[in-house]
């Protein structure tokens, strides 16, 4: 049985790698992420044979990750248009990641870092609201309600942080502190050896990847119909909100 499954696996291998001059516009490690994507990439037969039939195999959520400036118009249209109705609908299947730091530039001053931002001073500021809430609240899940509320603000921070704070019944203060202090800096630093690591190098914001990946036809997708792209993308069952956005 072993063997059996060794050679499917070094078949199924070599038929990608033997694939890639269909440059359907995805990368190999996506090409059976959904069936829109393997029918494009002219896989779906061998997908459907080697990936998607081991029906005990739990589908993992897809994992989308969102690059951002705090006070970027685009990225803000992109966030509360995309994201929050997205989220708010299949948050089940997806695992969404946050990295507030954008086009944002650091220099390091002795054991610190010094933060330079499109949007000036209070950008900066936001960034570093938005990343210690990730940090103190577990993530999206737990900071989604107070980082939506930040978002939607045409308030500065120091208006909007303890509003949203409020709103959302969770302590500003340990927010405030840690965005003012050493944890905050530490924080924000890793948020821009994130960024700085992508490949392809990001030069625009909004920047996003869909399961570690960046391609043109994600950003894109993303940017029309996030719902539709973790729908397609999930290879689990659908929740019902995928099943309405097809129809429609």
């Amino acid at each position: 049985m072993k063997s059996f499954l060794v050679v499917v696996v070094f078949g199924f291998c070599w038929f990608l790698t033997e694939s890639a001059n269909h440059r359907c516009g995805f990368p190999p490690e996506l090409w059976c992420s959904s069936r829109t994507i393997a029918r494009a990439c002219q896989v779906e037969s061998q997908c459907e044979a080697n990936v998607w039939s081991d029906s005990k195999t739990a589908a993992a959520k897809v994992n989308f990750a969102l690059y951002h400036e705090f006070y970027c118009p685009y990225c803000r249209s992109f966030y509360n248009e995309q994201i929050v109705p997205t989220f708010q609908k299949i948050s089940s299947i997806m695992d969404f990641e946050l990295v507030p730091y954008g086009n944002a530039k650091e220099i390091q001053v002795g054991d610190k870092w010094n933060f330079t931002c499109d949007h000036g001073p209070d950008e900066c500021l936001g960034n570093l609201i938005e990343t210690c809430a990730l940090n103190i609240l577990g993530g999206m899940n737990g900071a989604f309600q107070f980082i939506s509320c930040l978002e939607k603000s045409e308030d500065n921070t120091s208006i909007s942080g303890p509003e949203c704070a409020k709103a959302s019944g969770i302590d500003y203060e340990a927010i405030s502190d840690c965005a003012n202090g050493p944890d905050g800096n530490k924080l924000e630093h890793e948020m821009a050896v994130k960024t700085e690591s992508l490949d392809p190098p990001l030069y625009e914001v909004p920047w996003v990847t869909l399961n570690g990946e960046h391609t043109y036809e994600i950003q894109y997708s993303a940017r029309t119909d996030l719902l539709g792209l973790i729908c397609d993308t999930y290879t689990g069952i659908k929740p019902e909100a995928c099943k309405k956005d097809t129809a429609d």
